[in-house]
């Protein structure tokens, strides 16, 4: 049997791809096996003109205002893997390398620009903008794993509203994205965009004609002049992704639900649900975002590793929402290792009350007594969702859902005791 492109992914589906009049996101983040990923909300907030903003490594100039935002993230680092704003905007990035060297020194990681992209970004075309000019400003690198082990790369992005996606990818400071208006979208650990480039970096082209990658007379492509000529393992594998027949979420065009976004998540066979190796998925993010404004937008998140022994639990913002401690890791700081020079030389205990469950119950996986349990939460999912589409139909009131997050956390701490 062939092997299975193991990679981290992020999709979008847009009108007519979606069943519904809606846009679905959604992601899986392949981090390290035993890192863990909390589910960590942030309210809007101002900030005294002139302040300073400490990201993972580096400070950079705060704004006076940011935005509400959820995020699901490596409890380590300040940034996220991906996560959602009170403006209806979603988040994802990928890892890729190019054909730039990697920089080792401090700078914004990925995950930083992520959130920084969320907290200041009121759509997905001003949250692009807010991701370039930092990019611009202060670079992209540093160490991306909690290790002493070198592991740093560049970053390409999903970003999606109730009207649009956009795919922002990157190579050092450089950058270019495309615009996606219809149907369904995925990106993984390649450079995916070639000719049909909607916004570019002003001296994208001139720097890969002075390095001699593109002759300034063919047709630019991107993919093609940026893609590492010995790319790593991981970028060639994601290649199957976008092959026709073999793409899930292209099988699924013209009828994706959240629950079908779901199921795609959560698939194994494809590589997409990562459970063996060095890595596996730590988490995982599914969004509903409604074309009608006048409608909220639903963020689900499993807060615990690989998805398909996982629940997601729906998350909406609302002037009651507060953070579930249950899904929130210890702080170390100033202690934590990220912070302590050389870094990465010791590790601490990063596991929240939920992950905790999580293990214990997967411990139990193959015993009659933890599969009945999985059965019962794929129920609660299965509830969470017929509410959550009552809502949208208009059958009952969003604001009675404003606890469904922590309602769901708390039911399933419960199932696992």
């Amino acid at each position: 049997m062939a092997e299975a492109p193991m990679s981290c992914d992020c999709f979008v589906s847009l009108p007519p791809g979606s069943r519904e009049d809606q846009v679905i996101f959604g992601k899986n983040s392949d981090r390290p096996r035993d890192e863990v990923q909390e589910v960590a909300y942030y309210p809007a907030a101002s900030h005294l003109p002139g302040s300073m903003l400490q990201c993972t490594y580096i400070q950079i100039p705060q704004v006076e205002q940011t935005h509400a935002v959820v995020l699901s993230k490596p409890a380590w680092m300040w940034g996220a893997e991906m996560g959602a704003n009170d403006q209806g905007v979603c988040i994802g990035n990928e890892a890729v390398w190019t054909r730039r060297s990697v920089s080792p020194g401090d700078a914004l990681l990925g995950m930083d620009l992520v959130r920084l992209g969320l907290e200041r970004g009121d759509n997905a075309w001003s949250a692009l903008r807010v991701i370039t000019g930092l990019l611009e400003q202060h670079g992209q690198g540093g160490q991306c794993i909690e290790d002493p082990k070198q592991f740093s790369y560049h970053n390409t992005f999903l970003l999606v509203d109730r009207n649009v996606a956009w795919v922002l990818e990157t190579a050092g400071t450089l950058w270019v994205a495309q615009k996606i208006t219809e149907g369904v979208k995925n990106i993984s650990n390649q450079l995916t965009i070639s000719t049909e480039i909607s916004a570019e970096h002003p001296q994208l082209r001139s720097e890969a004609r002075a390095e001699g990658w593109w002759d300034g007379e063919t047709e630019f492509n991107f993919s093609q002049v940026f893609s590492p000529q010995n790319p790593p393992a991981r970028m060639e594998m994601a290649k199957k992704r976008y092959k026709e027949g073999t793409n899930l979420l292209q099988q699924h065009d013209g009828s994706v639900t959240a629950e079908v976004m779901m199921s795609i998540l959560r698939d194994k066979p494809s590589g997409i649900c990562m459970d063996s190796g060095g890595f596996c998925t730590t988490g995982s993010m599914v969004s509903i975002l409604p074309k009608d404004a006048n409608l909220p937008c639903i963020h689900f998140f499993t807060a615990t590793p690989d998805p398909s022994r996982s629940i997601f639990k729906p998350f909406i913002f609302s002037d009651c929402s507060t953070p579930v401690l249950r899904v929130i890791s210890p702080q170390y700081s100033p202690e934590d290792p990220v912070h302590k020079q050389p870094r990465f030389q010791s590790k601490v205990d990063r596991r929240h009350d939920l992950y905790r469950a999580h293990q214990v119950a997967r411990s139990h996986t193959e015993t009659k007594e933890g599969l009945a349990v999985y059965d019962v939460l794929r129920d609660l999912e299965s509830q969470c969702l017929k509410e959550i589409s009552a809502m949208l139909r208009g059958e009952i009131q969003g604001d009675e859902l404003g606890d469904l997050f922590f309602d769901c956390v708390d039911t399933e701490m419960k199932l696992y005791q």
